[in-house]
């Protein structure tokens, strides 16, 4: 198993990279997030890796961090979802924000990346809530209450995006009972002050 690479970066594609390491280039496919940390060609760089063994073929995922890469193979263990729609949901929320739509069972939130259907969203939240609860302890400081997920679909289906959405949130007072109408208002002027 290859656990990580530390090498050269040789060259950048639209999702992967080629790291020379010891003489031996690595194709490794990443994430958009860990794609903006790679830096300039001829960098060293550092990657946590995953090696997807198919019979027809080997591939090399890559990471800039030990959560996004647990955050990976945590996705991986969902019946149906592949490396590629799992490296698609890493491109197109930070690791933050998918572990709470997991953990809060926000489906309307995961249905807003590109190849998560209804189904598949369930999926997630029904194989995943518990171990992403037992598992991100640092991350579930984080997390909203379940009003606040309510608040998060709400502001999703209006337009917003995922990250977007999380900011309002986070911003949003935490000592207060606001209701649900109370709370969107408020997320609502977060977009309204910027």
């Amino acid at each position: 198993m290859i656990a990580s690479l530390k090498g050269k970066l040789e060259s950048l594609g639209s999702d992967s990279a080629i790291i020379n390491v010891g003489g031996v280039g690595f194709e490794v496919h990443m994430s958009t997030s860990t794609m903006s940390k790679m830096g300039v060609i001829g960098r060293e760089v550092t990657l946590y890796t995953h090696l997807h063994l198919r019979e027809d073929n080997a591939s090399l995922y890559g990471f800039a961090t030990t959560e996004e890469l647990d955050l990976f193979q945590a996705l991986l263990s969902v019946s149906g979802l592949g490396p590629k729609l799992a490296l698609a949901m890493l491109s197109t929320m930070e690791v933050e924000q998918l572990v709470m739509a997991i953990a809060t069972g926000s489906t309307d939130l995961l249905t807003s990346i590109p190849g998560i259907g209804k189904k598949m969203a369930h999926r997630l939240v029904l194989e995943l809530k518990d171990k992403i609860a037992a598992g991100w302890v640092a991350a579930a400081e984080a997390l909203p209450s379940e009003g606040n997920a309510e608040v998060l679909a709400a502001l999703t289906s209006l337009g917003y995006s995922a990250s977007e959405a999380t900011r309002a949130v986070a911003s949003l007072p935490r000592d207060e009972e606001l209701s649900l109408e109370e709370k969107i208002k408020l997320a609502l002027g977060y977009f309204g002050g910027k």
